[in-house]
């Protein structure tokens, strides 16, 4: 049973999650955000899936979390299941995905959707998307991760800029800050995520994972470690169709045709 607002499909070795509420501007409800996870939890053991993408229907990825359930009192004691089950919970198994995930961006993105965005390996944005890091307007300070995030990518001053200013950035000041890998015309957008993500599924998707594995292990370890893992890997790789159909398809002199195994 699916969840209101929310749509899921997969076809080809893509799954697409699609933030539906465009007249909501795809604020995202925790009904919504509760699914998430479950798919994204779920799909890690899905050998069909090469990759994720999660976007938005309309003219927007997603505004955040949903104002009208923002409206509780909140100023009492903080109660213990704050600490096991922090703010962000569900955008955890998108930022461990084992394989590569890319968010497509349409329009506005802001609040945790912006964080979300961040957690994924990839972002496509069209040339109208635009990006806040709302939270300081609220009264709020930014969660679902943005603070280990965003300093990682732009730097921590610039990340300091954003977040203590909340100014909203365009498509390409976003691309000149690494925030998107690139920016494509609005009506190429899914045109152009689906090509990249076949290329992706198309690949050698057990190479595919331990690239991913060790750059994210390289970010936070040391040298020598990463040389261990990369050896690990390699044996690993040696042991695949898919290293044999690459050797062969370089002897034959044509394109590798993988079989993901």
């Amino acid at each position: 049973m699916g969840v209101e607002g929310l749509l899921f499909t997969k076809e080809e070795g893509i799954a697409t999650i699609t933030f539906n509420r465009p007249e909501r501007l795809n604020a995202v409800t925790e009904a919504m955000r509760t699914e998430v996870h479950r798919i994204a939890t779920e799909l890690r053991g899905d050998d069909e899936v090469k990759v994720l993408v999660i976007t938005g229907a309309g003219e927007a990825f997603s505004t955040g979390a949903d104002a009208s359930e923002l409206t509780a009192d909140y100023s009492g004691p903080i109660e213990p299941y704050i600490l096991k089950r922090p703010l962000g919970w569900w955008t955890l198994p998108v930022r461990y995905f084992p394989k590569p995930t890319i968010a497509a961006i349409p329009g506005v993105v802001a609040g945790v959707t912006f964080s979300l965005a961040l957690a994924c390996d990839f972002r496509i944005a069209s040339e109208k998307a635009r990006f806040s890091m709302v939270f300081i307007k609220r009264g709020l300070v930014p969660d679902g991760g943005a603070t280990y995030y965003l300093p990682r990518m732009v730097g921590t001053s610039k990340a300091l800029e954003l977040m203590l200013m909340g100014d909203t950035i365009d498509a390409g000041e976003a691309e000149r800050l690494g925030l998107v890998n690139k920016v494509v015309p609005h009506d190429e957008l899914m045109k152009v995520t689906r090509e990249f993500a076949s290329r992706i599924a198309n690949g050698p998707s057990v190479a595919i994972e331990l690239i991913k594995k060790g750059v994210y292990k390289g970010a936070m370890g040391d040298l020598e470690a990463q040389l261990d893992f990369e050896t690990l890997a390699q044996r690993i790789c040696f042991q695949t169709e898919d290293f044999k159909e690459g050797i062969t398809s370089f002897l034959e002199k044509r394109e590798p045709k993988f079989k993901g195994r």
